[in-house]
């Protein structure tokens, strides 16, 4: 490696790795000159690490040197490590406050329980990953009579006249009152300028191997008994913190798509050594300790290696954590498993298989596109995915147009020319020459999959803006979910070490809608700027149009899922609700608009700035935007006015890699995708596996 490739070079260890495995990183990045230009060190807070302070104050409660203790936050009866057996000595320790958002298990063991306030409800401060020192302003007034940290912590101390507000302003800048400038000036930008933490320059010295097996060391399978466990946070419940939280419950993980639950991962050779089948009971023991999960068989799961979310399981039933994270139903608590010596992961597990079976609440095979007359998933993947690496890309740019079903497309709608014979004007890859014009706007959206890394945030963004129902796990076993935005998960290659694929789906606003030429009640049709809009008051439920939508997006509400919220008891849980969106009821279809709402707010804003006399106020690109694009982190949505030849959107059409899909069904949608390019280094590409003479 040239001297100037090593500064562009940069080895990164997750946080859940032992100070071995970052002492190790260190070195790497030290040897390839990093140090300055790809990473930073920064100085870390001085003290015990967390698992040694929690340990100490769990022998000082259980030999009676603690009289009161104080829990700010968090949930250490829950997720403190194994060993310590916290729960059990703060239940018989004399006298214990918990300050926490929720009532939980540490609340329960508690001698009192004071209500939080939320982060949106508060005034403080802290220090961002880069030691930036920021601030938090309240939004709101405590809704529920909550108490903050600061305010707590000053009564504690006899302080009952400073304000919170006062108390973030001299840590900020003191009590000089020519400061004034500085405090408001912090206060808008969320920050102070010019403080952050100390960088450092780390000195690795005399590590071994941390006592490793030759297995371990070398990768290689190792018998049971000895297998690995690793703990990782929900992508919905993280630690456990959101277990009540309905929206990122039945939100589909990313890799697994189960949601309502967790699962133990497991590789397909471990599982075939093992016996064990999917969604199969299995018992796992660690540390002298052993919990019954359900077992996942995951493609490209690390051998010998099994991985449990956090988070789930929790205690009290409808009591600690809510109606929504009672533990008969969702998930099974990991926690047990995870003591102070490998909070990340663990060595030297056993597993045994277990009696029954738990039916997994996964979405990856609902509203499957496959019923197109094509037999296999095989014949059916590479059409909806189309990708590429990006060597056979330069060889061949063109062969997302020159394959599949825009090639069917092609033969059947697209004329000989590429250009308009009246106009004269190219639209090559524009998929039809229109009958009808739109004279004002023409909305269109594409999605690169190249940049999509299956994160769900468009599904839950489009979930608050929506107005779009929770059904519970029941129904998502059912088919029954309600998302107007899915996230299609899809494999490919040798199932050991698979390659990935994410395809976010919706409604494509179809020129050539199904979906409309069978509703005998008009419940769905074309708007003057093209899409494809619902009048929930007109629809009966016949459900013609699900049936006829090759793309599976329609949602029938089978329910009145927001019927609780009707009670006059949860009038704060109608602010969830956005208000410039329809809240649909049972026997209604219904269906993603790429947020009409937004663009009716936006169109008549401007008619509204508009001034007698004055040029006409325009549109410009990337005024509007759909939730899903707003959230998306890696902008792999993009949505515009098509009618705008200098837009994103029009112009990422025109691209080589834009594709519709089952463009041969003539549908005509007006959402593209970009297919998705690889440029995988063919040095770490795993040897192909030799074939038997």
């Amino acid at each position: 490696m040239t001297a100037a490739r090593r500064k562009r070079a940069l080895v990164c260890v997750g946080a859940r790795q032992p100070a071995l495995v970052h002492a190790i990183a260190a070195r790497v990045n030290g040897v390839l000159n990093g140090n300055g230009s790809t990473v930073k060190y920064l100085a870390a807070p001085e003290g015990p690490a967390h698992a040694e302070q929690i340990a100490k104050l769990t022998t000082e409660m259980t030999s009676g040197k603690v009289k009161t203790l104080l829990i700010i936050g968090g949930n250490p009866a829950y997720d403190a490590p194994a060993e310590l057996n916290f729960a059990d000595a703060l239940s018989k320790h004399g006298h214990s406050i918990h300050l926490s958002l929720y009532a939980n298990e540490t609340s329960i063991r508690s001698t009192w329980h004071l209500p939080r306030t939320h982060y949106l409800e508060e005034w403080g401060d802290g220090r961002s990953w880069d030691g930036t020192h920021t601030l938090r302003q309240p939004l709101i007034r405590p809704l529920f009579g909550g108490r903050s940290v600061l305010s707590l912590l000053k009564r504690l101390s006899g302080d009952r006249q400073t304000s919170d507000r006062e108390l973030v302003r001299s840590t900020v800048v003191g009590d000089d009152a020519i400061s004034e400038t500085l405090w408001r000036r912090a206060v808008q930008d969320g920050f102070v300028k010019g403080r952050g933490a100390t960088e450092v320059t780390p000195s690795v010295q005399g590590f071994n191997d941390g006592g490793l097996s030759a297995e371990q060391a070398a990768g290689r399978k190792t018998a049971n008994g000895a297998l690995e466990v690793v703990f990782t946070p929900s992508t919905s419940a993280y630690d456990g913190r959101f277990a009540n939280n309905a929206w990122l419950q039945e939100t589909p993980d990313a890799m697994t798509k189960i949601t309502w639950g967790n699962a133990a991962l497991v590789s397909v050779d471990t599982a075939a050594d093992l016996g064990i089948k999917n969604e199969q009971n299995i018992k796992i023991s660690l540390g002298g300790k052993e919990i019954t999960i359900p077992a996942y068989i995951m493609p490209g799961q690390a051998s010998s290696s099994i991985a449990i979310s956090l988070g789930y399981g929790r205690e009290h039933a409808g009591v600690v954590a809510g109606y929504v994270g009672k533990v008969d139903s969702v998930g099974v608590n990991a926690y047990p498993l995870r003591s102070s010596a490998g909070l990340g992961f663990g060595v030297g597990a056993n597993v045994a298989k277990g009696s029954g079976s738990h039916k997994f609440a996964t979405t990856q095979d609902h509203w499957a596109m496959d019923k197109l007359g094509r037999d296999t998933i095989a014949e059916r993947i590479p059409l909806l995915v189309k990708d590429s690496t990006l060597q056979a890309y330069r060889e061949r740019p063109n062969f997302v147009q020159d394959s599949g079903h825009t090639e069917d497309w092609k033969r059947l709608v697209q004329p000989k020319t590429n250009n308009d014979p009246e106009t004269g004007e190219s639209y090559k890859h524009n998929l039809f020459k229109e009958k009808h014009l739109y004279p004002g706007h023409k909305w269109g959206m594409t999605i690169d999959l190249s940049k999509c890394s299956g994160c769900n945030a468009c599904m839950v963004a489009c979930q608050a803006e929506n107005n779009v129902p929770v059904v519970g796990k029941e129904q998502v076993n059912k088919n029954r979910e309600m998302h107007w935005i899915r996230v299609d998960r899809y494999f490919a290659g040798e199932p050991t070490n698979p390659r990935i694929a994410y395809q976010p789906v919706h409604c494509q606003q179809c020129e050539n809608a199904p979906c409309e030429q069978v509703c005998p009640v008009g419940a769905t049709l074309h708007s003057s700027e093209g899409l494809n809009d619902m009048v929930y008051n007109r629809c009966v439920g016949t459900r013609y149009c699900a049936n006829n939508c090759p793309y599976k997006v329609r949602r029938f509400n089978f329910h009145h899922w927001n019927k609780s919220f009707d009670d006059a008891r949860n009038k704060v849980r109608e602010l969830l609700f956005n208000p410039n969106v329809t809240v649909r009821s049972r026997g209604v279809m219904e269906k993603c608009t790429w947020c009409v709402q937004r663009i009716a707010d936006t169109t008549l804003r401007i008619r509204n700035e508009q001034v007698d006399g004055d040029p006409e106020r325009k549109l410009v690109d990337g005024e509007i935007q759909s939730a899903c694009q707003q959230a998306c982190p890696s902008d792999a949505i993009v949505f515009g006015d098509l009618n705008d030849k200098n837009s994103r959107v029009t112009k990422l059409q025109n691209s080589e890699r834009a594709y519709f899909l089952l463009a041969d069904l003539n549908n005509r949608p007006r959402n593209a995708f970009l297919a998705r390019i690889r440029n995988p280094n063919p040095a770490l590409e795993p040897p192909k596996p030799h074939k038997a003479h």
